[in-house]
């Protein structure tokens, strides 16, 4: 019989676990709300250009002078739009990770053990 490396039990999972805030489902779903964020801000992005294109072809000689800073403007605040929503994904990620650690400490030093990398 293989000998554990752990000596924590092992990880329940369940409804309970889930409905007493035991276990965290935040790892799992950050992932599906960043990529959704980036659907909305690529969206952003399709708008902008259409409103350049729609711009430059009824505009006419001003229409065109006018859609080039449109274009490149909306681009540029799109572009701030993604590294802003990167960053705040990473920085709710790492608070997560955080509590994560918290409690790993908290059950070692329950335990009478010395905290993992310490």
């Amino acid at each position: 019989m293989p000998r554990r490396l752990s000596s924590s039990p092992a990880p329940r999972t369940g409804l309970r676990d889930l409905l007493t805030f035991q276990r965290m489902f935040t790892g799992q779903t950050i992932h599906l709300v960043y990529w959704a964020g980036l659907c909305v801000i690529a969206m952003v992005i399709f708008a902008v250009v259409g409103i350049a294109v729609g711009q430059a072809i009824g505009g006419g000689l001003q229409g065109v002078l006018l859609a080039f800073p449109v274009l490149v403007v909306g681009l540029l605040v799109a572009g701030a739009m993604a590294l802003l929503w990167r960053s705040f994904c990473e920085f709710y990620l790492t608070i997560y990770r955080i509590g994560e650690d918290l409690r790993a400490i908290r059950a070692a030093s329950d335990a009478g053990q010395r905290p993992p990398g310490l």
